[in-house]
């Protein structure tokens, strides 16, 4: 545990980079730019996602993460102090969290904490420790599926979907690393091995977005329980939380090999449906051709993140480093703009999907396709950000 320990503390030490002139491969420029525009996008941080009023999500999560990777490696305290203001207007002295509420059971509520371990790690503020450990609370009770795999969220029953697996377990494994709980990592490897046993298809090797234990819901499949199609921005939320777990997951852990089969067989499975022309994926990852699907940016910018941080990190072969400069390069020019006020955006992002709910979503290859797209969803400005970073790192 001591090694990782110092791993944590030696990762706020950041090199000094400056970005003068931004090129498709200045992957620090990139960063730097996207980041830049986005606090002049929105100057609170809390405005991430388009929201009018202030709300504890992880979408400001994400991006709040991001940010705090660009400042470990610009060593500007413009990104820190952009996070912190953020990270101060939601969390009490006692460690309360405004506008979140543990009885909701929504595990998305976590991610948007995961950068509060930077933050009390850098800061020593007790306020942070407290807010994580009420985050963590919420895990003591959070319902779970006969396995052992957490529900997304309460309103979804008996229903483990992709996206949580990142919304849960960065989260959940860096608390037992922190904080010398080593129980946990077993139970954070459980949530994976539960959620690939159902939603994997064998034909593709790729992963469905979401299962239903009950079977119940119209979306399910009446034997599988799992839901129609393949929608890469969960694969996406899948990859990511399967480089980020491995980062701490012990290396003797029993079960981290099975994690690595995983994300080296959806590895391979996911760069046979890579968009040969553009270095990007279409919105339902496997029809391509089927009249209404698009590239976007999302998932592009999700894979592209996981796949360099897989080969910086020795997860994956080396040989994925192409498929990362592909998808990334493939972002900067197919999906970002630059502004009249000299900002830049990304286009082409998915805005929201799900499963089930009110309106009913039943996971139709015409219900993925008509969601809106709209430009600088924080979903595709933090791993963005993010993937330039780790590509920054392989270079």
């Amino acid at each position: 545990m001591k090694k990782t320990h110092l791993f944590i503390i030696l990762s706020f030490l950041g090199a000094s980079v400056s970005a003068k002139t931004v090129q498709t491969t200045d992957y620090m420029g990139w960063a730097v730019k996207i980041a830049d525009s986005e606090m002049k996008h929105n100057p609170e941080l809390w405005m991430a996602d388009f929201v009018k009023t202030p709300k504890w999500d992880y979408t400001q999560g994400l991006v709040a993460n991001a940010m705090l990777q660009v400042f470990n490696a610009t060593n500007d305290s413009v990104y820190y102090k952009y996070v912190k203001t953020f990270a101060d207007f939601f969390i009490q002295e006692n460690g309360e969290i405004l506008t979140y509420k543990k009885s909701d059971y929504n595990i998305d509520k976590l991610n948007g904490g995961l950068f509060l371990y930077d933050l009390f790690a850098r800061t020593k503020d007790r306020k942070y420790l407290n807010a994580l450990n009420i985050l963590r609370e919420q895990l003591y009770t959070h319902p779970r599926v006969s396995e052992g795999a957490f529900w997304h969220k309460k309103i979804y029953p008996h229903q483990v979907w992709l996206d949580g697996l990142y919304m849960g377990s960065p989260f959940y494994i860096r608390y037992g690393v922190i904080f010398d709980v080593p129980e946990i990592f077993s139970d954070v490897t459980k949530q994976f091995i539960v959620a690939d046993k159902h939603t994997l298809d064998p034909k593709t090797g790729l992963n469905y977005h979401g299962w239903d234990e009950s079977k119940t819901q119209k979306w399910a499949n009446p034997v599988t329980g799992q839901s129609p199609n393949f929608w890469s921005r969960s694969m996406g939320w899948y990859m990511m939380a399967l480089v980020d777990v491995l980062e701490y997951l012990p290396l003797d852990h029993p079960d981290r090999a099975k994690l690595l089969k995983i994300l080296n067989r959806l590895s391979a499975s996911l760069v046979k449906y890579q968009d040969k022309k553009t270095g990007m994926w279409y919105q339902v990852t496997n029809l391509p051709k089927r009249s209404g699907n698009y590239l976007e940016s999302t998932g592009t910018a999700m894979f592209a993140y996981a796949f360099a941080k897989g080969v910086n990190n020795g997860f994956l072969p080396a040989k994925y480093k192409k498929y990362a400069v592909s998808a990334f390069d493939g972002l900067v020019k197919n999906s970002t703009v630059q502004n009249a006020d000299g900002t830049y955006s990304i286009t082409k992002a998915c805005s929201v999907a799900g499963l089930g709910g009110t309106p009913y979503r039943d996971g139709s290859f015409e219900y993925y396709i008509n969601e809106p797209v709209r430009s600088d969803d924080p979903k595709v400005i933090g791993p963005f950000i993010m993937a330039a970073l780790e590509l920054v790192k392989m270079k």
